[in-house]
């Protein structure tokens, strides 16, 4: 058995790097595609709805937990309806963690 040395000047290697490119083209292409809709409504991860709001990942968390953003959990991830966002502004979501703090301020005194 033989084996031979391949070097950058081998054109196998150029091949190789030529494939490596065009998965790189087709993986951004993926990344940068839009997402398909679930019954024509599209989902968002807490990712993209922390940016979109402005807000940390902590933050929806403390929203989930307090109800003022409604969610779906699949196989653990949480995902959100666009739909449901794009009705909750951010001055809603501040009123409803107030009146939540408020109820629960006072379900403490009874």
């Amino acid at each position: 058995m033989s084996y031979d040395l391949i070097d950058r000047k081998d054109q196998r290697i150029d091949t190789i790097f030529k494939g490596l490119e065009n998965m790189e083209r087709m993986i951004d292409a993926i990344r940068t595609a839009p997402r398909p809709a679930f019954h024509s409504d599209y989902f968002l991860t807490d990712e993209e709805l922390s940016k979109l709001l402005k807000v940390s990942r902590r933050t929806l968390q403390e929203y989930r937990t307090l109800g003022v953003i409604p969610y779906y959990l699949v196989q653990g991830k949480a995902l959100y309806k666009e739909s449901d966002i794009q009705v909750t502004s951010p001055d809603e979501v501040e009123k409803s963690i107030e009146q939540l703090m408020s109820d629960m301020k006072e379900n403490r005194n009874e």
